[in-house]
């Protein structure tokens, strides 16, 4: 007589999903009242102008749409190691090609996109997206190190292009800087929920039919043209004027010798780490105590926290009665490191750790903003792409090495992995501590009011 032996399986509420829904869409529908009511109003406003709600809503269009193809590519990746029963050492053989390639991209590319303009460096990252998906099309199997390459290139280029795009066209159509912070948040906002219906999306298109492994591809390529398409008949750009040396020069003068660039990057550099962190470890520690859980149903609630913090960012930076951003940024990082360290501490049961992961994604979106807004007041936009690049590099290299060692030779436990995140996490709380004490003297703002 046979022995059945019952799996338990661990499913998540739904009403946690119609929460997060409903306050997604209550946020949505209060922000232009919080919009105007945050706003410092002087005897010359006459409130936000026509032209920037058109150049807000074009740009945030053209940015979701790159977060779609983003968060596609993830989700077919997970999704043809499963079909093509590709292990555990291809996976962390592709995580490390990965890092390797943005540890040593992300300085190059940010620089270059600094010297002829960060427009076309959008263009290019639309382009790869457009021949790594011809290219997906036409091939049988896919290349592990091409596919790793192409995507961690595109991913560098996405994590400060639009962003840097955007604040150099902002300047340049003299908007207010106080829009350019709603802005911010509303990236943050829009990104998540373009990666949730990319999820979406994708699994509709793979369904349970491996016949369509050519559709993710063409579709991706038309989002692609598409986005090509807006960029290059959006606005104009003045490309950089300054050559290599020049640039050299000022990047010294600017970036390398003053502290408080070098606090704000090193705070940016340790949240890049422990996100990467979490998101290489966040699958084994909940599925560790063996029970089934259906991880793509709890990776929307991630993603929905995200932009519930992102949403507090103008309550509590904007209006008369608003915090330093330092200050909450002191707090957010605090509260992070705290999150992470229970989870790297002791074993927690599903429920606690998903809740916990939820408030993690929830402080992340506020901090992301309120870094871009630290960046505005500290960073001129000649060099801004430069020093978000050198910040990436050393968070890649870091994320590369715990792979190696944690994924690849397993001599560290993936609770010390975290713990590192902590201790980087508490680090840049410090920096935010000391930016707020040099920064007492008039912010050095290189833009417009």
């Amino acid at each position: 007589m046979g022995v059945v032996i019952e799996s338990s399986v661990w499913e998540l509420n739904p009403s946690v999903y119609i929460f997060i829904f409903v306050c997604c869409c209550f946020l949505i529908f209060l922000f232009p009242h919080a919009s105007n009511l945050n706003r410092t109003s002087t005897i010359f406003d006459h409130g936000t102008s026509h032209s920037f709600l058109r150049f807000q809503r074009n740009f945030l269009f053209v940015y979701s749409l790159a977060s779609v193809m983003e968060g596609l590519w993830s989700v077919f990746g997970e999704y043809e190691f499963a079909s093509y029963g590709i292990g555990r050492e291809t996976m962390v053989k592709s995580l490390c090609y990965g890092y390797t390639t943005a540890l040593f991209a992300a300085p190059f590319l940010g620089v270059l996109s600094d010297l002829i303009g960060h427009k076309k460096a959008s263009l290019i990252f639309c382009i790869l997206h457009f021949i790594f998906g011809v290219w997906k099309m036409v091939s049988e199997q896919p290349s592990v190190f091409i596919t790793s390459t192409c995507l961690s290139l595109a991913n560098t280029i996405f994590s400060f292009s639009f962003e840097n795009w955007m604040v150099t066209q902002h300047e340049k159509q003299g908007h207010r800087l106080d829009s350019l912070n709603d802005t911010y948040w509303l990236m943050s906002f829009f990104e998540s929920a373009c990666f949730i219906a990319s999820q979406m999306f994708a699994n509709w298109l793979i369904g349970n039919n491996t016949g369509k492994n050519t559709a993710p591809s063409f579709v991706i390529i038309c989002f692609a043209a598409t986005c090509l398409a807006f960029i290059t008949r959006g606005w104009t750009e003045t490309p950089g004027t300054a050559f290599l040396k020049e640039y050299s020069r000022s990047f010294y003068a600017y970036i390398l010798g003053d502290k408080r660039i070098w606090l704000l990057a090193w705070a940016q550099t340790c949240l890049h780490f422990s996100i990467g962190i979490f998101w290489i470890l966040w699958a084994p520690t909940v599925v560790a105590d063996g029970r089934e859980v259906q991880l793509g149903l709890i990776y929307p609630c991630f993603l929905g926290s995200r932009m519930l913090g992102s949403a507090a960012f103008p309550c509590l930076t904007s209006g008369p009665s608003s915090f330093r951003t330092e200050d909450c940024l002191v707090f957010a990082y605090i509260v992070l490191a705290l999150l992470l360290s229970i989870v790297a501490y002791d074993y927690q049961e599903i429920g606690v750790l998903v809740t916990l992961f939820c408030f993690f994604h929830a402080c992340v979106g506020f901090v992301l903003p309120s870094l871009a807004r630290l960046r505005t007041m500290y960073v001129p936009n000649e060099l801004r792409g430069g020093m978000m690049g050198f910040s990436l590099a050393p968070a890649n290299g870091a994320i590369l090495l715990s792979v190696v060692q944690g994924g690849y030779y397993r001599n560290v436990e993936n609770a010390t992995l975290m713990a590192f995140g902590v201790c980087g996490l508490l680090l840049a709380a410090g920096c935010m501590h000391a930016l707020k004490q040099w920064g007492k003297q008039p912010y050095n703002n290189w833009h417009k009011q």
